[in-house]
């Protein structure tokens, strides 16, 4: 009875065996699929729905599979800049940065897309939606990791610096193999939950005619009506993408973890 229990209570903390978290993560899966299963197969007109309009899905979701991993890079970069020009020397770097932050972050995503798009587009006679949709996803995922990139080099005590520039590093030195790698793991969970935040913030591109997986969601309920034959694929599609961002990412906390 004693080690019936201490499988779903932990006082120990100590990490779970490695079958206890595969079976749990079959059986949450297994438990998902059964309901979609069950829902989708109580007609025989949600699974012909599926067949007529499966290619529609699936390039929608090539599509977001490309915008995203586009746009994660271009964030990613993005935000580092950024978060450097924030602690630089020079003033004028340094309220671009704060004001690019501050502007985006206060901004609603949908009024940057437009903004953008309908704006940027007109005066530069450029409409390529793709360019423009991931353009507006990383300069909007950009601006949040920035302040989590700059909050995780922040943490990083003093003494870090100046053990550096003792043994005689320079300053890209100190921060290659000293401030990043613990800014980072400071900042995993974080960076997680925003990374798979600009996955599903990809659907709002719909409104500037982006054929993502929301917008051919779309087009299939306007084709058939069909509100669970239409949206729960799209529930289904976007799990997929997120969910092995936050396994990899639990993985590399387990990696980056060390006494300090």
């Amino acid at each position: 009875m004693t080690s019936l229990a201490s499988l779903f209570v932990d006082r120990s903390r100590a990490p779970a065996p490695v079958w206890v978290k595969g079976l749990t993560i079959v059986g949450l899966f297994a438990a998902f699929t059964l309901i979609c299963w069950s829902v989708l197969s109580s007609s025989s007109r949600s699974l012909q729905i599926l067949q007529e309009y499966r290619g529609v899905f699936i390039r929608g979701w090539l599509l977001t599979v490309g915008i995203s991993a586009a746009a994660l890079v271009l964030s990613s970069a993005i935000g580092l800049l950024a978060a450097m020009a924030k602690k630089s020397d020079i003033i004028i770097i340094r309220y671009i940065s704060i004001a690019y932050i501050e502007i985006v972050r206060g901004m609603p995503f949908l009024v940057l897309i437009l903004m953008l798009f309908y704006g940027v587009a007109q005066i530069t006679q450029y409409g390529n939606r793709m360019v423009f949709g991931v353009i507006a996803l990383s300069l909007f995922s950009g601006a949040y990791l920035a302040e989590m990139i700059r909050a995780g080099v922040e943490s990083v005590g003093a003494s870090q610096r100046e053990s550096a520039r003792a043994i005689g590093l320079t300053t890209f030195q100190t921060y290659r193999y000293v401030i990043f790698p613990q800014a980072l793991r400071h900042t995993l969970p974080a960076l997680t939950g925003q990374f798979a935040s600009l996955i599903k913030d990809s659907s709002l591109l719909s409104i500037i005619g982006l054929s993502e997986f929301t917008f051919s969601a779309q087009q299939v309920f306007n084709a058939t009506y069909s509100t669970m034959e239409s949206f729960l694929p799209l529930g289904v599609g976007y799990l997929i993408l997120t969910l092995p961002i936050s396994f990899w990412t639990k993985s590399l906390e387990k990696r980056l973890r060390y006494e300090t």
